[in-house]
């Protein structure tokens, strides 16, 4: 299939997985995953309506925003180490992998520096896989409570990767936790903390997770087909 097809085709599917949680496929933001696609590439899905973009590479994600002039939404979606937040903090919209005080501390810094404030989503590990990044599900409250005292870091929700499984029932429960865990931060009334946002669901488990609650979608293979890295 064509993007334009496979975008149209993606798009249906959120709105039968919308429809099935009561909400709008309005009400989801679906995020075109372009870790090594070329900027030609992204030109074309970017004409059939995506306008949020998720990079995994802070230098890819430069490169792109440089050739790229039309305005959009630009997500770092993969694990973002300290010494390359200042290659995008003035370009990211928002950073989906914030999962450690030391990243933390970077961003204040470098949102002072440009007098910005930064949008963020805390990753969370919900099935505690070693081989991902992310807090344990019992770590993130502590966190937000360290998180606090940044004046320039805006927490909007959280975002988890589930484990990769051919039937995405197996990992429901993954969706589920991080909804709970969500609702758990809501009860506490924290001030500038935000659970608008949960990120969660890929190209194999999105219509799972967003009967969840997921209302952030980040799909790469959906929209433009297999890669090989």
């Amino acid at each position: 299939m064509s993007i334009k097809e496979n975008i149209e085709n993606i798009k249906k599917r959120i709105k039968e997985a919308a429809e099935r949680s009561g909400r709008n496929e309005e009400d989801i933001v679906l995020i075109g995953v372009t870790k090594t696609v070329d900027t030609d590439i992204m030109k074309e899905a970017i004409k059939f309506g995506i306008d949020n973009i998720g990079e995994n590479r802070v230098q890819e994600m430069k490169k792109k925003y440089e050739d790229i002039s039309e305005n959009l939404n630009w997500h770092m979606i993969g694990h973002l180490q300290s010494n390359k937040v200042k290659y995008i903090i003035d370009k990211v919209s928002l950073i989906h992998s914030l999962d450690r005080m030391s990243l933390a501390k970077e961003l204040e810094k470098r949102a002072e520096q440009h007098n910005i404030t930064v949008n963020s989503l805390i990753q969370v590990n919900i099935a505690e896989e070693e081989s991902k990044f992310g807090l344990k599900g019992e770590e993130v409250i502590p966190f937000i409570e360290n998180i606090l005292k940044f004046e320039r870091i805006n927490i909007k929700g959280l975002m988890t990767i589930a484990p990769f499984d051919e039937n995405p029932e197996n990992v429901r429960y993954v969706f589920r936790q991080l909804k709970g865990l969500a609702k758990d931060i809501e009860a506490k009334g924290y001030s500038k903390i935000e659970m608008k946002y949960l990120s969660m669901g890929m190209t194999n488990d999105f219509e799972v997770a967003i009967e969840e609650g997921s209302n952030m979608v980040r799909i790469g293979t959906g929209i433009f087909g297999k890669r090989t890295y």
